[in-house]
């Protein structure tokens, strides 16, 4: 390596690294902020919280790197050409491509890293936190109850708010004056459940948490058919020494973590899971599919499946009945050919009744059609994550070289080193294709445009950018060049002068 690689690469890795720690801790904040709900109030000791943000920060690179990428790229050649090192570099022969040599080997070398670690290290640190708020909440149950506000606790089976006055004890398992609201699946509270003491029961083996209520009252509210009885707003009163609600925390710990509130989820996938749970999937939701459309087909009675006759014996089996026709007389013909036709043979109550029954037939199969709809745009919507993520893992790898490519001429075209014009630039370069990857992502799951493009648009929008960037920084042009307007304006007037 020449002295000039060395020292090109020299500058580009400290603007790296230095770039990347700065981003990294305010990406770390913003995280923390994002879920204080979580961590803040809960009792968790200082290693827990330290665990929740080491695997946390692996999650961060698919934005911090990227953005690195195009800071340190125009912070490096902004400072170069700023002190005019790039033009020592041109008096000496030295273009700008030749300068780039040894950064265009590195951010390579970066693209590739960078596509191993979000197939590994991120899928697994995904995992690592799944597990430490399960953890958490086996270990250390209260940590999910707040004292003083009603905690909500909809990943359960049933849904429910428990609020306490205080907690005390080894690990908080002890609750004073509990106060539970109970939800119907139509979220309306009809059931209260008071306390004056209580107890969270839990064992690691189990995604089971006990909550052992002593001396209360229970309420619930009853729902009666006559609306005579509904006017007197009837409930159940009882009163309890000892009783115990049975708390499923399976789903509770992905509340608020994971969108899909599953562990399976695509992120914590790498690309041969992906790959393989891709095919599986889309098999799946085709015979999901099929197997409606059939039942559906079946219920309405339309469209029955002829099968394809032979031909001879067909055409044998229409000159038996023609022949059948002819030499019986007494045979009637059907005069009904059309539905109208057959509604007017019929009586008017009969008429009524086939036409109330095809009115609840319809509304039935709609509703069935209906209900199966959002089930199926879940499945699809689940497909299309799966497809999203396998293509954001490449994505990202050369979205950290193409970057470079719009930082680097960038920073040679607008002349100006430091944290000041550089920092400005790159932000809002990053955030149109940050907000473009997230509005493309959104409508990928959505099934409005193709996943893999929803992945690549934002990278594809980006490579034009450093094409014609990196153009005009060799041929030393500006960033928006209006010198061929102007001469194309004062050509125009000289014209008109002659």
């Amino acid at each position: 390596m020449k002295i000039l690689d060395q020292y090109i690469l020299s500058r580009f890795l400290y603007n790296f690294f230095s770039s990347f720690f700065i981003l990294i801790v305010i990406f770390i904040f913003q995280g923390i902020w994002l879920f204080i709900d979580d961590l803040a109030g809960k009792g968790l000791g200082i290693v827990i919280i330290g665990k929740f943000l080491f695997y946390f920060i692996p999650t961060l690179v698919d934005k911090v790197l990227p953005l690195t990428v195009l800071l340190s790229s125009i912070l490096t050649f902004g400072t170069f050409a700023e002190n005019y090192e790039f033009a020592a570099m041109k008096a000496s022969g030295i273009s700008l491509q030749r300068g780039m040599r040894s950064l265009i080997i590195y951010v390579v070398f970066l693209g590739v890293v960078t596509f191993f670690f979000a197939n590994n290290v991120i899928p697994k640190s995904e995992q690592k936190i799944f597990n430490l708020r399960r953890n958490i909440a086996k270990v250390k149950p209260a940590a999910a109850i707040t004292e003083g506000v009603f905690s909500d606790f909809e990943g359960t089976g049933e849904g429910m708010n428990i609020k306490v006055d205080k907690k005390y004890g080894e690990q908080d398992r002890f609750l004073d004056n509990v106060i539970i609201h109970k939800k119907t699946k139509q979220s309306v509270n009809n059931t209260v459940i008071k306390a004056k003491s209580g107890e969270l029961i839990s064992s690691e083996a189990s995604d089971i948490i006990q909550l052992v209520l002593k001396d209360g009252n229970y309420y619930e509210e009853l729902k009666s058919k006559n609306n005579k009885e509904k006017r007197k707003h009837p409930f159940a009163k009882s009163k309890f020494e000892t009783y115990t609600i049975n708390i499923d925390i399976s789903e509770l710990n992905n509340q608020d973590f994971e969108e899909d509130g599953n562990i399976t989820t695509d992120k914590m996938k790498n690309v041969g899971r992906l790959i393989k749970d891709i095919d599986s999937l889309r098999q799946n939701n085709l015979e999901k599919v099929e197997a409606f459309s059939k039942n559906i087909v079946t219920r309405m009675g339309a469209f029955p499946n002829l099968r394809r006759q032979d031909s001879t014996k067909l055409l044998q089996r229409i000159q038996r009945e023609v022949k059948d026709t002819v030499t019986n007389k007494n045979v009637v013909r059907d005069s009904i050919k059309t539905v109208d036709g057959f509604l007017d043979s019929l009586q008017v109550w009969q008429r009524l009744q086939v036409i109330n029954n095809a009115k609840t037939s319809v509304s039935a199969i709609l509703t069935s059609v209906i209900a199966k709809k959002e089930e199926l745009q879940k499945r699809f919507k689940f497909y299309n994550s799966h497809i999203l993520s396998l293509h954001k893992k490449y994505a990202l790898a050369f979205s950290c070289i193409i970057l470079f490519f719009v930082g680097a001429p960038l920073g040679a075209i607008i002349r100006k080193g430091g944290l000041g014009l550089p920092m400005v630039v790159a932000i809002l370069l990053f955030l149109t294709y940050y907000f473009i990857g997230v509005f493309a992502s959104n409508y990928a799951k959505e099934g409005n445009i193709h996943p893999a493009f929803g992945a690549w648009l934002s990278t594809l929008i980006m490579l034009p950018l450093g094409i014609i960037l990196t153009k005009r920084a060799t041929a030393d042009k500006g960033l928006i060049g209006f010198g061929h307007i102007i001469d194309g304006i004062k050509n125009l007037f000289k014209k008109k002068q002659e």
